[in-house]
């Protein structure tokens, strides 16, 4: 490629383009810190020469963990790892409250207030179950079609109204007297960092989160996953578009039953073993067909996939 100095960057030839290609399956990262979930997308997208990809979770530049990466018909997934449950393991700093509940904000109160152990476990019953929490007012929910963090900081006051949302279990896992590390499961929509800043007032110490790490996004663990490093390595990083469903029940079909699916008609489920209601999936010969609801005896199908013959 020959030099230019016209400080543009050189456009590579449409011939060294990769083609772009159908490529279907989930890839499950393990986000570093400091790339956002936008460009996480990106890198692998690009990584597999992929026509289509996205997220199933955003995860804050600060945090690292489980970024479940949908690829070409596993977008028409994403929803069942948007609804899963999620595990983190988190440290919060005491004395502090910043603007954002996490170290990349400004500190907006301080305390020489320091929680002891045994303070902190007997607090956290609190907070586990169903619960009312305020989101941080830098969040992606919107307000009058705005986005929290761009009111937030454009330098508008954010009120944000508490929402329901379930928390099963959380654990001190090590205390230093400044630090605590704590592991959350729970359910859509919790914010971690919210927990933090709750815990901290509570606890009349204040506090925000230090580090964050999402270790499980739906039938999705820390043994799933794959750096950015291990793409083009590790033949098995591409995981089947039915990994998002292990958590739902699977029904094999006849090609003739695949058929209607395919076309968006609902099949008669037969035999003692069918599921008698709620979702489940369609696989003939091994392969993914459709993902629908079983009603009076019908899978009726609401997501049918081109994968195979």
């Amino acid at each position: 490629m020959t030099e230019d100095h016209s400080g543009e960057r050189p456009r590579r030839p449409h011939g060294d383009r990769p083609k772009k290609r159908d490529i279907n399956g989930w890839i499950i990262l393990d986000k570093g810190v400091g790339m956002t979930s936008t460009h996480a997308v990106a890198v692998v997208k690009r990584a597999f020469s992929a026509k289509k990809a996205g997220h199933a979770g955003t995860l804050d530049p600060l945090a690292s963990g489980i970024l479940p990466i949908a690829l070409g018909e596993a977008t028409k997934t994403v929803p069942f790892i948007m609804d899963g449950r999620k595990s983190y393991v988190f440290t919060v700093a005491w004395g502090a409250e910043t603007n954002t509940d996490d170290t990349e904000g400004d500190v907006v109160e301080r305390t020489d207030v320091v929680p002891d152990a045994s303070d902190i476990e007997a607090l956290l019953p609190r907070f586990t179950g169903s619960i009312q929490q305020v989101p941080p007012r830098f969040s992606a929910i919107k307000i009058q079609g705005e986005r929290a963090y761009d009111l937030a900081r454009d330098g508008e006051v954010v009120e944000l109204q508490a929402r329901t949302v379930e928390i099963d279990r959380l654990a001190l896992v090590h205390h230093d007297g400044n630090r605590s590390v704590i592991e959350a499961d729970c359910g859509k929509g919790t914010y971690v960092r919210a927990i933090a800043r709750d815990l901290g007032r509570s606890l009349g110490c204040l506090g925000h989160i230090a580090a964050l790490r999402r270790t499980r996004v739906g039938p999705f663990t820390e043994h799933d996953a794959v750096t950015v490093d291990d793409l083009t390595t590790d033949p098995a990083a591409l995981r089947p578009v039915e990994s998002a469903l292990s958590e739902i029940p699977s029904i094999a079909v006849s090609r003739d039953m695949a058929g209607r699916l395919m076309r968006g008609q609902s099949i008669i489920l037969r035999g003692r073993d069918a599921p008698l209601a709620g979702k489940a999936y369609a696989t003939c010969n091994g392969i993914l067909v459709a993902v629908g609801d079983i009603e009076r005896g019908e899978l009726v199908p609401h997501r049918v996939f081109n994968l195979g013959a």
